[in-house]
């Protein structure tokens, strides 16, 4: 499992509440706050590569919606943004992409 980007307190939060909630195989949670116009050292953007067994048979949304219960109180209490990518195994042992974050617009 890798999570070399993780740093902050909500961001280690992110990272034990993913970790108890799916066991998984390969985690990133990177803090992209500083990509967009909050104040220095935020913890409001975050991008989310989760790799669990616990996605097999479940559709993109699904897998979303556990994703999003896990992290529900963060999501009420200052996380602005998440984005969520989640495979199963054999998804990501095909090499599976994951898009780089756009900069911010606002």
């Amino acid at each position: 499992m890798s999570n070399t980007q993780t740093q902050g307190t909500v961001a280690n939060i992110i990272t034990q509440k993913l970790t108890a909630g799916f066991s998984p195989t390969h985690l990133e949670v990177i803090n992209e706050s500083n990509r967009h116009h909050v104040p220095p050292n935020s913890e409001t953007h975050f991008k989310v590569v989760l790799v669990s067994g616990q996605f097999d048979g479940l559709r993109l949304l699904a897998r979303h919606r556990l994703v999003n219960t896990q992290l529900a109180h963060e999501l009420e209490n200052g996380v602005h943004a998440l984005s969520i990518h989640t495979f199963t195994q054999s998804e990501w042992d095909a090499d599976a992409q994951v898009a780089n974050t756009p900069n911010c617009r606002g």
